[in-house]
Protein backbone atom coordinates (compact mmCIF):
# COMPACT_ATOMS: atom_id res chain seq x y z
CA UNK A 1 0.00 0.00 0.00
CA UNK A 2 0.48 3.73 -0.54
CA UNK A 3 0.63 5.17 2.69
CA UNK A 4 0.89 8.42 2.19
CA UNK A 5 -1.64 8.24 -1.15
CA UNK A 6 -3.82 6.08 1.40
CA UNK A 7 -3.82 8.49 4.21
CA UNK A 8 -4.52 11.34 1.83
CA UNK A 9 -7.77 9.52 0.44
CA UNK A 10 -9.12 9.08 3.80
CA UNK A 11 -8.39 12.74 4.94
CA UNK A 12 -10.20 13.97 1.46
CA UNK A 13 -12.96 11.64 2.14
CA UNK A 14 -13.41 12.69 5.94
CA UNK A 15 -13.06 16.19 3.90
CA UNK A 16 -16.35 15.89 1.71
CA UNK A 17 -18.51 13.66 4.22
CA UNK A 18 -17.93 16.49 7.14
CA UNK A 19 -18.65 18.97 4.37
CA UNK A 20 -21.86 17.17 2.83
CA UNK A 21 -23.23 16.91 6.62
CA UNK A 22 -22.88 20.53 7.09
CA UNK A 23 -20.94 20.67 10.40
CA UNK A 24 -17.81 21.84 11.80
CA UNK A 25 -15.25 19.19 12.36
CA UNK A 26 -14.66 15.81 14.19
CA UNK A 27 -14.65 14.51 17.58
CA UNK A 28 -11.91 11.93 18.60
CA UNK A 29 -11.85 10.02 21.77
CA UNK A 30 -8.35 9.28 22.68
CA UNK A 31 -7.13 6.39 24.37
CA UNK A 32 -3.25 6.47 24.29
CA UNK A 33 -3.31 3.60 21.33
CA UNK A 34 -2.29 3.68 18.00
CA UNK A 35 -5.74 3.57 16.48
CA UNK A 36 -7.04 6.85 18.10
CA UNK A 37 -3.89 8.49 17.65
CA UNK A 38 -4.38 7.58 13.73
CA UNK A 39 -7.67 8.65 13.47
CA UNK A 40 -7.05 12.04 15.50
CA UNK A 41 -4.14 12.71 13.30
CA UNK A 42 -5.91 12.23 9.95
CA UNK A 43 -9.09 14.45 11.20
CA UNK A 44 -6.28 17.20 11.89
CA UNK A 45 -4.94 17.09 8.82
CA UNK A 46 -8.57 17.56 7.10
CA UNK A 47 -8.14 21.64 8.63
CA UNK A 48 -11.62 21.40 10.14
CA UNK A 49 -12.19 21.67 13.78
CA UNK A 50 -10.76 18.57 15.53
CA UNK A 51 -11.41 18.31 19.36
CA UNK A 52 -9.18 15.42 20.99
CA UNK A 53 -11.09 13.82 23.90
CA UNK A 54 -9.12 12.07 27.50
CA UNK A 55 -11.58 10.42 29.16
CA UNK A 56 -9.87 9.39 32.01
CA UNK A 57 -11.90 6.33 34.09
CA UNK A 58 -8.88 5.13 36.44
CA UNK A 59 -6.49 5.01 34.02
CA UNK A 60 -3.38 3.85 34.48
CA UNK A 61 -0.80 6.19 34.33
CA UNK A 62 1.00 5.06 31.30
CA UNK A 63 -2.32 4.85 29.28
CA UNK A 64 -3.43 8.05 30.20
CA UNK A 65 0.57 9.61 30.05
CA UNK A 66 0.15 8.72 26.26
CA UNK A 67 -2.95 9.80 25.76
CA UNK A 68 -1.96 12.99 27.28
CA UNK A 69 1.55 13.33 25.40
CA UNK A 70 -0.21 12.28 21.65
CA UNK A 71 -2.72 15.24 22.38
CA UNK A 72 0.09 17.70 23.14
CA UNK A 73 1.90 16.97 19.91
CA UNK A 74 -1.22 17.16 17.71
CA UNK A 75 -1.96 20.78 18.72
CA UNK A 76 1.73 21.47 18.59
CA UNK A 77 1.55 20.29 14.64
CA UNK A 78 -2.18 21.88 14.07
CA UNK A 79 -3.47 25.49 15.02
CA UNK A 80 -7.68 24.12 14.26
CA UNK A 81 -6.68 20.61 17.29
CA UNK A 82 -8.21 21.39 20.33
CA UNK A 83 -8.70 19.29 23.49
CA UNK A 84 -11.31 18.67 26.32
CA UNK A 85 -10.51 16.30 29.50
CA UNK A 86 -13.45 14.71 31.06
CA UNK A 87 -12.34 12.47 34.10
CA UNK A 88 -15.35 10.15 34.25
CA UNK A 89 -14.13 8.45 37.32
CA UNK A 90 -16.46 9.90 40.02
CA UNK A 91 -19.76 9.02 37.37
CA UNK A 92 -18.56 5.70 36.67
CA UNK A 93 -18.05 4.67 40.57
CA UNK A 94 -21.66 6.85 41.02
CA UNK A 95 -22.53 3.80 38.29
CA UNK A 96 -21.24 1.23 40.48
CA UNK A 97 -23.04 1.89 43.82
CA UNK A 98 -26.16 2.43 42.25
CA UNK A 99 -26.28 -0.73 39.86
CA UNK A 100 -27.18 -4.39 41.53
CA UNK A 101 -24.23 -6.25 43.22
CA UNK A 102 -24.41 -9.12 40.49
CA UNK A 103 -23.63 -6.10 37.78
CA UNK A 104 -20.91 -4.89 39.28
CA UNK A 105 -19.23 -8.04 40.06
CA UNK A 106 -19.71 -8.77 36.52
CA UNK A 107 -16.17 -7.71 34.87
CA UNK A 108 -17.20 -7.70 31.62
CA UNK A 109 -20.39 -5.75 31.82
CA UNK A 110 -18.20 -2.67 33.62
CA UNK A 111 -15.84 -2.86 31.68
CA UNK A 112 -18.46 -2.14 28.71
CA UNK A 113 -19.51 0.10 30.61
CA UNK A 114 -16.62 2.59 30.88
CA UNK A 115 -17.09 2.57 27.04
CA UNK A 116 -21.01 3.32 26.40
CA UNK A 117 -19.68 6.04 29.45
CA UNK A 118 -17.86 7.81 26.87
CA UNK A 119 -19.47 7.28 23.89
CA UNK A 120 -21.88 8.84 25.81
CA UNK A 121 -19.79 12.45 26.68
CA UNK A 122 -18.40 12.19 22.92
CA UNK A 123 -21.60 12.68 21.45
CA UNK A 124 -22.98 15.52 23.90
CA UNK A 125 -19.65 17.27 23.56
CA UNK A 126 -20.03 16.61 19.53
CA UNK A 127 -23.12 17.72 19.04
CA UNK A 128 -22.62 21.06 21.39
CA UNK A 129 -19.69 21.37 18.89
CA UNK A 130 -20.95 20.84 15.99
CA UNK A 131 -18.59 17.85 15.34
CA UNK A 132 -19.06 14.04 14.00
CA UNK A 133 -18.02 11.39 15.95
CA UNK A 134 -14.81 9.86 14.92
CA UNK A 135 -14.75 6.21 15.07
CA UNK A 136 -11.14 4.47 15.64
CA UNK A 137 -11.95 1.09 14.91
CA UNK A 138 -9.71 -1.30 12.33
CA UNK A 139 -10.90 -4.19 10.41
CA UNK A 140 -10.00 -7.20 12.02
CA UNK A 141 -11.38 -5.57 14.78
CA UNK A 142 -14.87 -4.12 13.25
CA UNK A 143 -15.58 -6.54 10.78
CA UNK A 144 -13.56 -9.76 11.53
CA UNK A 145 -13.65 -10.36 15.30
CA UNK A 146 -15.85 -7.97 16.45
CA UNK A 147 -13.62 -6.81 18.88
CA UNK A 148 -15.49 -3.17 20.50
CA UNK A 149 -18.29 -2.72 22.75
CA UNK A 150 -21.85 -2.39 21.39
CA UNK A 151 -23.18 0.99 21.38
CA UNK A 152 -19.59 2.03 23.22
CA UNK A 153 -16.53 2.61 21.09
CA UNK A 154 -18.59 0.80 18.67
CA UNK A 155 -21.53 3.96 18.50
CA UNK A 156 -19.90 6.56 16.25
CA UNK A 157 -20.80 8.73 13.25
CA UNK A 158 -18.11 7.46 10.57
CA UNK A 159 -15.06 5.18 10.48
CA UNK A 160 -12.29 6.29 8.72
CA UNK A 161 -10.01 3.89 9.56
CA UNK A 162 -11.91 0.70 9.04
CA UNK A 163 -10.73 -0.53 5.96
CA UNK A 164 -6.90 -0.79 7.51
CA UNK A 165 -5.64 -3.79 9.10
CA UNK A 166 -3.99 -3.49 12.66
CA UNK A 167 -0.78 -3.88 10.86
CA UNK A 168 -1.63 -1.18 7.93
CA UNK A 169 -2.11 1.08 10.85
CA UNK A 170 0.80 1.14 12.07
CA UNK A 171 2.46 1.46 9.18
CA UNK A 172 0.09 4.66 8.35
CA UNK A 173 0.77 5.95 11.53
CA UNK A 174 4.30 6.08 11.13
CA UNK A 175 3.36 7.94 7.62
CA UNK A 176 1.95 10.79 9.56
CA UNK A 177 4.38 10.69 12.03
CA UNK A 178 2.36 9.49 15.19
CA UNK A 179 4.68 9.83 18.23
CA UNK A 180 7.20 6.86 18.70
CA UNK A 181 5.28 6.51 22.61
CA UNK A 182 2.59 5.16 20.60
CA UNK A 183 4.14 3.46 17.70
CA UNK A 184 5.71 1.58 20.51
CA UNK A 185 2.95 0.28 23.17
CA UNK A 186 1.17 -3.10 23.08
CA UNK A 187 -2.47 -2.87 22.20
CA UNK A 188 -5.05 -2.79 24.48
CA UNK A 189 -8.48 -1.23 25.16
CA UNK A 190 -8.27 0.33 28.84
CA UNK A 191 -11.21 -0.93 29.97
CA UNK A 192 -10.31 -3.40 32.67
CA UNK A 193 -8.22 -1.43 34.66
CA UNK A 194 -5.08 -3.65 34.37
CA UNK A 195 -2.06 -4.32 32.35
CA UNK A 196 -3.96 -6.91 30.17
CA UNK A 197 -3.20 -6.15 26.02
CA UNK A 198 -5.85 -7.16 23.31
CA UNK A 199 -3.44 -10.15 22.54
CA UNK A 200 -4.34 -11.59 26.23
CA UNK A 201 -7.70 -11.15 25.48
CA UNK A 202 -8.12 -12.26 21.78
CA UNK A 203 -5.62 -15.36 22.24
CA UNK A 204 -4.14 -14.18 19.21
CA UNK A 205 -1.78 -11.65 17.87
CA UNK A 206 -3.65 -8.99 15.42
CA UNK A 207 -0.85 -10.43 12.77
CA UNK A 208 -2.03 -13.78 13.51
CA UNK A 209 -5.69 -13.02 13.56
CA UNK A 210 -5.50 -10.78 9.72
CA UNK A 211 -4.26 -13.95 8.02
CA UNK A 212 -7.00 -16.14 9.84
CA UNK A 213 -9.49 -13.49 8.33
CA UNK A 214 -7.86 -13.78 4.91
CA UNK A 215 -7.22 -17.69 4.97
CA UNK A 216 -8.95 -19.98 2.22
CA UNK A 217 -8.37 -23.29 1.18
CA UNK A 218 -6.91 -26.59 2.49
CA UNK A 219 -6.58 -26.44 6.14
CA UNK A 220 -5.09 -30.02 6.04
CA UNK A 221 -1.08 -28.80 6.23
CA UNK A 222 -1.88 -26.24 8.73
CA UNK A 223 0.38 -25.79 11.86
CA UNK A 224 -1.07 -26.65 15.08
CA UNK A 225 -0.68 -22.91 16.10
CA UNK A 226 -2.04 -21.68 12.86
CA UNK A 227 -4.90 -24.22 13.47
CA UNK A 228 -5.37 -23.13 17.19
CA UNK A 229 -5.33 -19.09 15.43
CA UNK A 230 -8.19 -20.11 12.96
CA UNK A 231 -10.20 -21.66 15.61
CA UNK A 232 -9.72 -18.59 17.86
CA UNK A 233 -10.56 -16.47 14.56
CA UNK A 234 -13.90 -18.43 13.86
CA UNK A 235 -15.31 -18.76 17.64
CA UNK A 236 -14.81 -14.71 17.96
CA UNK A 237 -16.45 -14.05 14.31
CA UNK A 238 -19.33 -16.28 15.30
CA UNK A 239 -20.08 -14.93 18.46
CA UNK A 240 -19.31 -11.43 17.89
CA UNK A 241 -21.99 -11.37 14.56
CA UNK A 242 -24.56 -9.36 16.27
CA UNK A 243 -21.88 -6.80 16.57
CA UNK A 244 -20.85 -6.44 12.78
CA UNK A 245 -24.20 -7.04 11.25
CA UNK A 246 -27.47 -5.04 10.78
CA UNK A 247 -30.01 -5.11 14.05
CA UNK A 248 -32.39 -7.81 12.93
CA UNK A 249 -36.32 -6.60 12.89
CA UNK A 250 -39.09 -8.04 12.73
CA UNK A 251 -41.05 -8.46 9.53
CA UNK A 252 -44.48 -8.82 9.43
CA UNK A 253 -45.78 -10.95 6.37
CA UNK A 254 -47.70 -9.24 3.78
CA UNK A 255 -50.67 -11.93 4.27
CA UNK A 256 -50.81 -11.24 8.21
CA UNK A 257 -50.95 -7.36 7.30
CA UNK A 258 -53.95 -7.55 5.10
CA UNK A 259 -55.55 -10.46 7.40
CA UNK A 260 -58.81 -8.92 9.20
Amino acid sequence: MNYQKASQHITAWLNHYCESAGLSGFIIGISGGIDSALTSTLCALTGKKTILVNMPIRQSQSEYDRASHHIADLKKRFSNVESIEVNLTSIFELMENTYPKDTVENQLAMANTRARLRMTTLYALGQSNACLVAGTGNKIEDFGVGFFTKYGDGGVDLSPIADLTKSEVKSMAQEVAVIQEILEAKPTDGLWGDSRTDEDQLGASYPELEWAMDFVGDETNLSPREVEVLAIYRRLNRINKHKMEPIPVCMIPQQIRISI
